[in-house]
């Protein structure tokens, strides 16, 4: 168990919350919500120990050993990746350290007998002679295979730096789990193993995570930081946006009807307060008016954007005709021989590598030829391309303003300050400098010019990458009401569900056409056996 005690955090005269009494108990997982810049990184730092609160306290059961999920890729840069994972459960990771340290010691005294015999028993009872075993799993669930076990972590690529790290948090069974947006950098089978993974953990989990999917799949409570509190709710994340989207449209609809009730006092006491006849009612109609109080809605920290694209130029019949496509790269085959056409409104997922389905789409964009083959694409197709990689568009000091009339015919200040503000760039937000934005902050104008050039057909590569909930929701609501046609690649399970009814799996000489929805082909048994998963963490 672990719970805080009047906890508060502030930074001068800014308030991420204050006097949170809560408390998180084993067997349940709790995503940690709320709008970037709320505080859930924060609070999940206090609750670590890794930051110190303005006031309050956090209480850990005793004995109870705490692991978290940190971001430092470097921390680790001179260790083996297995030794990194061991270093998850510090007390082991000790004793294994000072164990072989006596057993190497060239003048083996009777005192270092007797110290390695108290080692040996309490290596027996941390499990230490499953450790390295059990590492090794956890590195080969999450795709760091055999042969990088012994490697450095500064010689693997970032995102198996951030599996190691995982690896490490998830390693030795520790009795309250923090993890801070454990999904990133992990493939979909990944994130899949994941979740069972969790859904498996019978201790305390707490999670910060912008994956719905994931978030629906494992968490049994909902932690809400917002208006300067942490509240907590019973259920997952659906059931909490739900619930309180239904909530606020009750004291909403309230309100109005107090409003319109406020409204009918008002005029009948103006009408005749100076009437004699009436005097009585008026009091009477005055007495009722002062009791009347609004119920006080509060303006939540959350933001969402407003995406839509509104197509002006109708799509024919045929929109797309792939014919016998290969690409290669570094010898490697990504796809070969690739054939399917698309329709008018088909909204179609590629999976499969990174690396591939990336290609394929700056293929399809007319970014990258490919070696073999050609297509062609509708006369009356409007391309609109989000690529994942996005950051050559933002090298420059130009303010957004300037940014987005890049891409404009017109180049009206109000017209271009519209798209801004339409993903949260109003007032000073947009004279910020391109070079200077985050990583959600970019993607947002990369969706911004996307509805600046009115496409009807979509390619998008990784469009949920960086962004909070509220703007993930906000581009799958408006993604749902494209009438256009759409490839799409995310590892983003419920964002690409929602939206696609065919995918297209690509795996390297062969490829697979399947007319399915996308949480149906990750079950889908031939799948599996193509990845040689199985459905067991």
């Amino acid at each position: 168990m672990i719970s805080s005690e009047q906890l508060s955090l502030s930074y001068g005269s800014r308030v991420l919350f204050e006097n949170v009494d809560i408390k998180f108990t084993p067997g349940n997982c709790y995503g940690l919500i709320g709008a970037n810049g709320a505080g859930k990184s924060t609070f999940l730092r206090c609750l670590a120990g890794e930051q110190e609160p303005t006031s309050g306290r956090v209480v850990v059961g005793k004995s109870q050993r705490l692991s978290m999920l940190r971001q430092n890729h470097f921390a680790y840069d001179d260790v083996e990746a297995l030794t990194a994972v061991l270093m998850g459960h510090a007390r082991l990771h000790q004793v294994m350290v000072e164990k072989d340290a006596i057993y190497a010691k060239p003048d083996f005294t009777d005192e270092d007998g007797t110290r390695a015999a108290e080692l040996e028993a309490e290596f027996g009872e941390l499990d230490g002679w499953n450790a390295e075993a059990n590492a090794g799993s956890l590195l080969n669930a999450l795709g760091i295979t055999d042969d990088k076990h012994q490697k450095l972590v500064k010689d693997l690529d970032d995102g198996e730096k951030v599996r190691v790290l995982l690896a490490q948090a998830l390693f030795g069974d520790p009795d309250i789990l923090l993890l801070d947006e454990p999904t990133n950098h992990l493939d979909v089978d990944s994130i899949l193993w994941l979740e069972e993974f969790l859904l498996e953990f019978k201790n305390t989990v707490i999670v910060v995570s912008h994956d719905r999917h994931f978030l629906d799949k494992v968490c049994t409570h909902v932690a809400d930081v917002d208006f300067q509190k942490v509240q907590l709710f019973s259920g997952n994340y659906s059931f909490w946006y739900e619930s309180s989207q239904l909530a606020l449209r009750q004291r909403q609809d309230a309100n109005r009807r107090k409003e319109d009730k406020i409204k009918e006092l008002k005029a009948f006491v103006q009408r005749f307060s100076a009437n004699a006849s009436k005097s009585r009612q008026a009091s009477s109609r005055r007495s009722q008016l002062e009791k009347i109080t609004l119920d006080d809605i509060k303006p939540s920290s959350r933001k969402y954007p407003y995406i839509v694209f509104d197509t002006q130029r109708e799509l024919g019949k045929e929109v797309l005709f792939v014919d016998g496509i290969t690409k290669r790269v570094d010898g490697v085959t990504l796809f070969e021989n690739l054939r399917f056409s698309i329709s008018k409104g088909e909204k179609v997922a590629i999976a499969g590598s990174d690396l591939a389905t990336s290609t394929l789409l700056q293929v399809l964009a007319g970014e990258v030829a490919p070696d073999e083959g050609e297509l062609r694409w509708g006369r009356s197709a409007n391309l609109g391309y989000f690529p994942k990689e996005h950051d050559r568009f933002f090298s420059t000091q130009l303010n957004l303003i300037e940014w987005m009339r890049q891409f404009s015919t017109n180049q009206e200040e109000n017209f271009v300050r519209s798209f801004l503000g339409r993903m949260l760039f109003s007032g000073e937000e947009s004279k910020k400098s391109a070079n200077v934005l985050s990583g959600g902050e970019k993607v947002r104008c990369m969706l911004a010019r996307l509805m600046l050039q009115d496409p009807n057909v979509l390619l998008l590569d990784g469009p949920t990458n960086h962004l909070d909930l509220e703007s993930i929701t906000a581009l799958n609501n408006g993604l749902l009401k494209f009438g256009g046609s759409m490839v799409v690649s995310s590892h983003d399970v419920q964002f690409v569900d929602s939206l696609v009814t065919r995918v297209i799996e690509l795996a390297g000489e062969r490829y697979y056409d399947l007319h399915m929805g996308y949480e149906q082909y990750l079950a889908d048994e031939a799948r599996l056996a193509r990845a040689g998963k199985s459905h067991a963490p």
